[in-house]
């Protein structure tokens, strides 16, 4: 059955990686609606391509630059919300970094739309509120990350209830500073930072990988994901990035999904759930492959570890604000106005100067969201 596809960051590395997939399978995807940040060239090309006339472009004095004939523009964050109303999809690919994706999540799942979630800092920051609202209205959430759709494949057929899960095993790559001795990491250059040893995504992203904030957020997304508690998620480092995760039963059997480093293995699965179809992309060599390491994460000397599980660990708005704190410290790296030790110190601060409310309702994590923000962009 073809699927009629929405996607909320269309030029980003998920939602181009996104349109390879539709490419491959046109018979079982039909793209109904685009939405871009700033891109509006990118994601005028990828209308025509796709023969789209639903857009959104959240850069709202670029929207003339869209207009042709019979295209339904809509414009910033209320634009996200027209769109999923207008284009009705089955499935919504949500792949916007950071809480501007959360309402328009909140709507689809609202309407019946399944969600393919790219976007770990909703659950991150609502998890709570956005899995509630999904199981009230029986709509599915199907993981597009790596790792969580890696485990997903991994608990599919599985009958026994999470109380025979042991631990879920999320791997990380170790980002490009794996081996480098604490000290040095005061001296990390933007440079350094987005050079990724395995996987090609887009800046923020990057610098959560080397900064382990990434895997950070993966643990709390995975905590609301699956249902389980903050202290049966675990980060083991595997640098060749073959496994993706794993998933250990009670009973010591492990299962692992492994695959090439390509994000448009999960988008397909995502898309193509319950069935699994063929496709063009790089199979395993595991002649080639040689060998598969595996270490356990520096926590002492990336702390974002630490500070992530505290957060997911305490719940109510800690998540938001870390979240929130991370983005700005992140940004704030990017554009050099902190060095890359004073992300960690930022969030960490942050979360000792924020309120916390022991709720995760839709006004009060915006609220923290916002505060958190003011609180580290003070501090930096």
């Amino acid at each position: 059955m073809k699927k009629r596809v929405l996607i909320l960051g269309s030029t980003g590395s998920i939602g181009t990686s996104a349109l390879v997939v539709a490419r491959q399978i046109p018979e079982r995807m039909e793209i109904v609606g685009l939405a871009a940040g700033t891109r509006f060239e990118q994601l005028d090309q990828q209308a025509r391509e796709f023969g789209v006339t639903h857009l959104c472009l959240a850069d709202e004095s670029k929207l003339s630059e869209l207009k042709g004939q019979e295209r339904d523009l809509y414009g910033g964050a209320d634009g996200l919300v027209e769109l999923v109303e207008a284009t009705k999809p089955d499935l919504v690919l949500v792949a916007i970094v950071g809480v501007q994706g959360l309402r328009p999540t909140l709507k689809a799942i609202e309407m019946g739309c399944d969600i393919a979630v790219a976007s770990k800092e909703i659950l991150v920051m609502a998890g709570e509120v956005v899995m509630n609202a999904a199981r009230r209205k029986g709509v599915h959430l199907l993981p597009v990350d790596s790792e969580h759709n890696a485990i997903f494949q991994c608990l599919e057929g599985h009958q026994g209830g999470n109380e025979e899960l042991r631990r879920l095993i999320i791997t990380a790559s170790g980002g490009p500073f794996r081996t480098w001795p604490q000290e040095k990491l005061r001296e990390v250059t933007l440079q350094d930072a987005l050079r990724h040893p395995t996987w090609e995504m887009g800046q923020k992203i990057t610098i959560d990988s080397a900064t382990l904030f990434n895997k950070g957020l993966e643990m709390i997304e995975a905590r609301w994901l699956f249902d389980i508690p903050m202290s049966k998620v675990e980060v083991v480092v595997h640098p060749q990035s073959i496994i993706h995760s794993m998933v250990e039963f009670i009973d010591g059997s492990v299962l692992a999904q492994m695959s090439t480093t390509d994000m448009c293995f999960p988008i397909q699965y995502a898309v193509a759930w319950p069935d699994r179809l063929p496709n063009k992309l790089k199979p395993l060599d595991f002649a080639a492959l040689a060998k598969l390491e595996f270490e356990k994460p520096r926590e002492d000397a990336f702390p974002a570890l630490r500070l992530s599980r505290e957060a997911g660990q305490t719940g109510g708005t800690l998540p938001a604000v870390l979240n929130a704190a991370n983005e700005v410290a992140n940004e704030a790296f990017r554009h050099h106005q902190l060095d890359f030790v004073g992300i960690w110190k930022t969030v960490e601060e942050t979360m000792r100067r924020a309120e916390h409310i022991d709720s995760q309702e839709l006004e009060i994590v915006v609220h923290a969201d916002r505060e958190a923000r003011d609180i580290a962009r003070s501090l930096i």
